[in-house]
């Protein structure tokens, strides 16, 4: 069966075409660094996780990419209540979503582009839209002329003409037209620019402003406008042409309307093949958000639930449709994982049983085993059906345990098949704990927090000066398999 997905840019489900039929460009819309990560984003997170696990199930080889933002007014809103800078604030966040990325058990994207890095393609990107005419200088600043792209809306299914106004209102009488978006900011960041972001323990808004980052360009200091951001970076790692461009729904209009818009417009070809869109994560019928200041950690919801539980939970639901976070939705999925996990560890320790022999043989169970090794193909090939191939592996459980259960002497081939089935499936392309080595998350957890509490006091030592101490720290840790590699945004490690 071919893998077929839901495209938001033509509203049908359709047959997944890469360009290259040996692999695949997924890009993803990362999070703008201004607040901690919480469930929403994990939703995201995991979802595209999945896509990059069964796509190379499939055969392909994944070209995986998903940006930081870190440059934006929200992080510099933040000044003074989380670092004394806006690269600072940035900094100090997209180290934490690094933690919960691994705390989640995601593959690694191929890379993780930051704004910051890409000012010199942005630059580049916005000459050649004035070039061919669909960009206009205005008093230091850049806009994007909605009306010289002719499928402006398409994304979204809109017209220019029924479009509310884009941007600040004071840009307005900068612009041609209302709906243009800005690819260039003239100069920094004003007060007015963050006032609905301040917190109250933030720094004084004129202070924090001091301290946005601007460049030079061809049309003065500045700075890159929000959409132009994530044209620069997926052209730059990927191709012109993506096969996948994955974000939130939230995200449709305008960010991802704005990204066709320029894209097409500066290179002439189709921007990305397939637009797949995560539904929000709800709760309390509204979706859970750091403005609003309804979200649960990511953090705190694995060590108060565990790993295997928070991906049941956000994968228990298909990605493009909409989810509720409460306490009922939870308990079903700890329902789900415990009854995966206690039905792959009974197989295994049956199949390890001196009653497990080669002369017994289950139909039932081996026909449940092959049921499984269908129907989880099938959910996948449909639109990343992820709650479908859930359904699947607790039916397989459901025929472990009547093995188990009704009888003295066991199936050890039919055992072994439903072992390897969970494992490549379970484990392997929804990436669930079910194993002793990855446990329910906590070890893991608590061993990555252990590491973390001594590169914290090795990095004391090292700005204290005393380096020999922190080496010492360093070495101490990789007699323990704990690999440590210093970069420019601070320390990271690998468990064994």
């Amino acid at each position: 069966m071919t893998l077929r997905v839901t495209n938001t840019l033509s509203g049908e489900k359709e047959a997944f075409e890469p360009q290259d039929p040996d692999e695949v460009t997924l890009y993803y819309c990362g999070l703008t660094t201004s607040d901690p990560p919480h469930l929403g984003h994990a939703r995201g997170w995991v979802h595209v996780d999945v896509m990059h696990r069964w796509l190379e199930w499939l055969g392909y080889d994944v070209h995986h990419v998903e940006n930081f933002t870190d440059v934006n007014e929200k992080i510099v809103a933040r000044v003074g209540e989380v670092g004394d800078s806006e690269d600072d604030v940035a900094r100090s966040y997209i180290q934490e979503v690094i933690r919960d990325m691994r705390s989640l058990n995601l593959k690694r994207a191929e890379v993780y582009p930051r704004v910051s890095e890409h000012v010199p393609e942005i630059i580049d990107l916005v000459e050649t839209l004035i070039d061919r005419e669909y960009a206009y200088e205005s008093n230091g600043s850049v806009y994007f002329d909605v009306t010289e792209f002719e499928e402006y809306g398409e994304l979204s299914n809109q017209t220019v003409e029924n479009l509310d106004a884009q941007g600040n209102p004071e840009e307005r009488g900068e612009k041609r037209h209302p709906q243009d978006f800005a690819l260039w900011k003239a100069g920094g960041v004003a007060p007015d620019d963050i006032a609905e972001h301040r917190h109250p323990e933030a720094a004084p808004a004129a202070d924090a402003c001091q301290t946005a980052q601007t460049w030079d360009s061809p049309w003065g200091e500045g700075r890159p406008g929000w959409h132009i951001e994530c044209s620069a970076m997926s052209m730059t790692h990927l191709d012109e042409t993506l096969d996948i461009h994955v974000g939130g729904q939230d995200l449709i209009f305008p960010h991802h309307e704005n990204e066709v818009a320029q894209s097409e417009a500066a290179t002439g070809q189709t921007f990305a093949e397939h637009w797949l869109h995560v539904g929000l994560l709800e709760t309390a019928d509204e979706k859970m958000s750091s403005s609003l200041g309804n979200f649960a950690t990511v953090e705190k919801a694995i060590a108060e639930y565990g790993l295997g539980v928070v991906r049941t939970f956000l994968l228990s639901t298909a990605y493009h449709s909409r989810a509720t976070y409460s306490e009922k939705t939870l308990t079903e999925a700890e329902e789900r994982f415990d009854r995966l996990k206690r039905g792959y560890e009974r197989a295994v320790d049956t199949a390890d049983n001196v009653n497990a022999t080669t002369k017994v043989e289950d139909g039932d169970l081996r026909e449940a085993v092959g049921d499984t090794r269908e129907a989880v193909p099938e959910a996948m090939n449909d639109d990343f059906n992820t709650r479908e191939a859930l359904a699947a592996l607790l039916e397989l459980t459901n025929a472990v345990n009547r093995h188990v259960d009704d009888r003295n002497a066991y199936d050890y081939r039919g055992l072994r098949q439903a072992i390897e089935t969970y494992e490549e499936f379970a484990v392997g392309v929804l990436g669930l704990p079910l194993s002793e080595i990855g446990g329910d998350g906590g070890e893991v957890n608590l061993a990555g927090e252990l590491v973390e509490l001594v590169l914290d006091v090795r990095e004391s030592e090292r700005e204290a000066g005393n380096y020999e101490r922190a080496d010492e720290l360093r070495d101490e840790l990789a007699a323990f398999g704990v690999e440590v590699e210093d970069g420019d945004d601070g320390p990271s490690y690998r468990l064994p």
